[in-house]
């Protein structure tokens, strides 16, 4: 089946009328995520050198990813005619790299990054789907449904893989879910808040905490219970946990309550 490309969307149907200023800030910061994708393909052909299977599949992804970039960067554009796509990202990756040239991954295992990869690619999914239902301009959405789809795909894809690892590497659940634990709380790190900075804020100094929030503060608006939901399950597969049943509903509630908690915080705080 063929991949869809830049050119499948529907450019010309972009309505300025319905353009919301609050997103475009998040779909700037997005754009440079997924524009690192290359990096990240380094990385992870790097950390499965000897792996030629897993490495073709990694690059595919990569390539999709630099695509996500480029969709929303061009949106983004003619959103703000006077925002600079490459030239926002040639300012992030001066300040946000990832380390391309590791041999082994930081999870500690070729399991564990791949269980990482299934909770970044959970997170990504639910975030399209979430920006894909909140958003009305249409052009955005058909990005966004399309990008949530491929989200989806690469998390099945990193699934399939983590599996024969797991005949390799035997990590047990417990493991499973620490390394998932961790990767959920990278989320905090610099790479969104620093998006965030280079795409909106980068005449004035870089804080971690502030942009951080900025970002956050927008993004938690457009997720409903749904999207924790599901995120939820298809977080708890990867760490080797039953998606659906009591855990699932607690972990959900759980969660759910705290995105709203932070985001009552960030609304304060940006008052």
């Amino acid at each position: 089946m063929r991949h869809w490309t830049l050119d499948d969307i529907p450019w010309d149907r972009f309505d300025r009328s319905k353009v919301d200023p609050e997103i475009v800030r998040i779909v700037k910061a997005a754009s440079l995520v997924e524009q690192n994708g290359a990096d990240y393909t380094d990385y992870l052909c790097g950390v499965f050198a000897d792996d030629p299977e897993f490495k073709d599949v990694a690059r595919r992804w990569g390539g999709e990813e630099v695509q996500h970039g480029q969709a929303l960067g061009r949106w983004a554009m003619l959103a703000d005619p006077g925002w600079d796509h490459a030239r926002a990202a040639a300012r992030f990756t001066a300040g946000f790299r990832v380390n391309v040239n590791a041999t082994q991954s930081l999870r500690g295992s070729r399991t564990g990054e791949l269980v990482s990869r299934c909770i970044v690619e959970t997170g990504t999914s639910s975030y399209y789907t979430a920006l894909f239902e909140a958003v009305e301009e249409p052009v955005l959405k058909i990005i966004c449904h399309n990008i949530a789809a491929d989200e989806l795909r690469h998390y099945k894809l990193f699934y399939t893989h983590m599996k024969r690892y797991l005949g390799i590497e035997r990590l047990n659940r417990w493991q499973r879910f620490r390394i998932a634990l961790e990767r959920l709380r990278d989320a905090e790190d610099d790479e969104l808040a620093y998006a965030y900075y280079a795409a909106n804020e980068s005449d004035r100094p870089y804080e971690r905490r502030r942009f951080s929030g900025a970002y956050a503060r927008r993004a938690i608006a457009v997720y409903r219970w749904h999207h924790v939901e599901r995120a939820i399950a298809m977080g708890l597969k990867a760490a080797g946990l039953k998606p659906h049943g009591r855990v699932n509903m607690w972990a959900a509630h759980i969660a759910w309550w705290g995105l709203r908690q932070r985001a009552a915080r960030l609304e304060r705080s940006a008052a």
